[in-house]
């Protein structure tokens, strides 16, 4: 459970990136320059997807916490990892089925 819970920490934090430079991408498009927000395409692709990615194994991970939780068996994660990757699932949510980019 440790391996995965750093896995989804890491494409969590791809996706926070992968949001950014969404945004820095729209912002040169509305200025006329139609380049990508990175100059390296391969890693920028390897961003996106990992981080919209990130959603669906953050699901498994807030519900195999919960359960964990309900087992009494939470303890055995690092909490700063968990509350992380807890935290960010709304952000996650509202960013893909409520925002409009």
């Amino acid at each position: 459970m440790r391996f995965f819970t750093r896995i989804v920490c890491i494409c969590n934090c791809c996706f926070i990136i992968a949001a950014i430079l969404r945004l820095v991408e729209m912002s040169k498009r509305a200025k006329g320059n139609f380049d990508g927000a990175i100059s390296f395409q391969p890693l920028e692709s390897t961003l996106v997807i990992l981080g919209y990615g990130a959603i669906f194994l953050n699901i498994v991970f807030v519900l195999i916490s919960f359960y964990l939780w309900i087992r009494n068996r939470f303890q055995f994660l690092p909490r700063w990892i968990v509350i992380f990757n807890i935290l960010i699932f709304p952000v996650q949510v509202y960013y893909f089925f409520f925002s409009n980019y």
